[in-house]
């Protein structure tokens, strides 16, 4: 990934601090006037109530209730419970002096079925998260996608490994739009499609599960080879899609934006040869590059053209026209820096003929015992 010109707004989203000096040598004049404090959730996560108000099940429901998926066998059936008490939620929002919050709102709640009927019960619960936030002055951002894909579409067509996918979202997004749009300002179409397009379809540690990797030995279906790159182009599509109607319909009248956040691990050379350099360039273009450049340029990184070869989906002259320059912002949820080393021996690549693998990188917190910062451990 190279950025090639033009200016970008990057607005981060969520930011999570550990400030390690006396509250009195730092305040909200140290940063610049606009600076939004807020907090961060998702709905799977934090809602629980799974079964009540016509919620239909999603993905994260059924691998968490699978044997042997959760180390610990929770789910989330409860969570935190706050679908019964956001409004105790919102006041110790306010308490701790939050400009904003960022939810995501449960595709399932608002179409138990993933399209179809609209559960009119969802949408009053959203209605209501939202009203009570404005009436606390904290402003609403919205993620309209936060890895909860409804079962019944995961069942109906392998949800985003088929291209139906993409106007079932886009149907689910208008509606948010019509339902709550008057008040929301800020919509987040998918939050980290990396992360769910691989930890869900190369590796098979998250919702759906699946995977080829080591001969199916740690999942039943998959293709770690080729899933990931289907479902990251149906996101961008989806997120394209939905961007082209919001600006059409909405943008004008409702006065928002949209954009999306996006999981980035920073990586820094190994060593200062030209093989690890070039090794950390790839390695951002497999993480970040997969998604901002087609969003940026109208295309996939010219390495992973390179590498991945022909199972690395096209786009059509009119979807790379579509997907160019379709936000309005970048959210960057960054977490922490990775050394990068070349991957001269492709032991990996053998190993495991997946997306990751492809990168030619070898990605890792530490150098040699070294870790590459204090705070890499709670990663």
């Amino acid at each position: 990934m190279a950025f090639r010109g033009g200016t970008m707004l990057i607005l981060t989203m969520m930011a999570l601090l550990e400030i390690q000096i006396c509250s009195s040598e730092i305040n909200r004049g140290n940063f610049p006037n606009g600076f939004v404090f807020g907090t961060a959730s998702s709905a799977f996560q934090y809602e629980g109530a799974v079964k009540e108000d016509g919620r239909g099940p999603s993905v994260w429901d059924t691998f968490s209730h699978t044997f042997g998926k959760i180390i610990d066998f929770s789910n989330a059936d409860v969570a935190v419970d706050q679908y019964h008490r956001y409004e105790e939620d919102i006041q110790l929002m306010k308490d701790m002096g939050m400009d904003a919050y960022r939810f995501s709102i449960s595709w399932s709640r608002i179409f138990p079925n993933g399209y179809g009927q609209i559960n009119q019960a969802g949408v009053d619960h959203y209605n209501k998260l939202i009203n009570a936030l404005l009436a606390k002055g904290i402003e609403p951002y919205v993620t309209l996608y936060h890895w909860d894909l409804p079962q019944a579409l995961e069942n109906k067509y392998s949800g985003w490994l088929n291209a139906s996918i993409i106007m079932d979202f886009a149907t689910y997004a208008e509606t948010c739009f019509q339902k709550f749009g008057d008040r929301v300002k800020h919509w987040i179409t998918f939050n980290e499609p990396h992360t769910f397009a691989t930890q869900g379809y190369d590796v098979g540690l998250q919702a759906p599960g699946r995977c080829s990797i080591l001969l199916h030995l740690f999942c039943r279906a998959g293709n770690s080879a080729t899933e990931p790159y289907i479902v990251a182009h149906n996101v961008l599509l989806s997120h394209a899609t939905v961007a082209d109607i919001y600006r059409k319909k909405y943008k004008k009248i409702q006065g928002g934006s949209l954009g999306v956040a996006f999981d980035v691990i920073w990586y820094e050379p190994l060593t200062n040869t030209k093989e690890d350099i070039d090794a950390a360039q790839r390695a951002q273009d497999f993480q970040l590059g997969w998604f901002l450049d087609p969003l940026m340029f109208g295309d996939y990184p010219s390495s992973m053209r390179t590498r991945v070869g022909s199972r690395l989906p096209k786009f059509s002259q009119s979807e790379a026209a579509l997907v160019k320059g379709s936000l309005d912002f970048v959210g960057i949820n960054h977490y922490t820096t990775f050394y990068a080393k070349d991957n001269s021996t492709n032991l990996i690549g053998t190993l495991l003929h997946d997306s990751i693998a492809d990168s030619g990188a070898v990605t890792l917190p530490f150098n040699g015992t070294k870790a590459i910062s204090e705070r890499v451990s709670h990663i």
